[in-house]
């Protein structure tokens, strides 16, 4: 297990299938956030949060229950912010938490400017929950879940799904199976 403290400057020590933990600053950003983060850059504006190594969680955190920081905060599907993708890794963005596989344009943005793409696990965001420590409204509470969120987090657990040299664990997996390795 590889234990990681955002913001991550170097991602090139990351490989395909690396078990990872988070401590320290993540945010959060979904299709709605991204599309305003987009025209925030196209406009010469500064993001509301810092890029330079940042981490971007791919969630929509549901509300939390009294005494609660939060509620269930799974990934969402990840190749939804694929066409708004490669302007906030040219912004500095180093990482991406979600689900699924990403285009081959992301794929190769990624291995241009160093970063990496982490996988949660789908469908466990009450368990995910239990490692966000602190949350705060960072940008657009117009968008309810969707808004910008400073997450404090503690033990996050992802996988490097596709590395900075564009490995993708979906290809490989996919590989393995198509040959019966698997």
């Amino acid at each position: 297990m590889i234990e990681l403290a955002p913001p991550l400057m170097d991602t090139s020590f990351l490989t395909v299938g690396d078990q990872v933990t988070f401590n320290g600053v993540i945010y959060t950003a979904r299709d709605a956030a991204h599309q305003r983060l987009i025209s925030l850059l196209d406009t010469g504006n500064e993001l509301p949060f810092p890029a330079q190594g940042g981490i971007i969680y791919y969630v929509g955190p549901c509300p939390a229950k009294p005494g609660e920081v939060v509620g269930s905060a799974g990934p969402t599907t990840s190749s939804r912010m694929d066409s708004m993708t490669v302007p906030l890794l040219q912004a500095g963005i180093k990482g991406m938490i979600g689900k699924g596989e990403r285009s081959q344009e992301v794929i190769d943005a990624m291995k241009c400017y160093g970063a990496v793409y982490f996988a949660a696990i789908g469908g466990a965001g009450a368990l995910l929950a239990q490692s966000i420590k602190k949350m705060e409204l960072v940008a657009y509470p117009e968008l309810g879940p969707e808004a910008i969120y400073r997450m404090e987090v503690k033990d996050f657990p992802a996988i490097v799904a596709i590395d900075g040299q564009g490995r993708s664990i979906y290809e490989i997996g996919r590989q393995q199976y198509e040959s019966g390795g698997m």
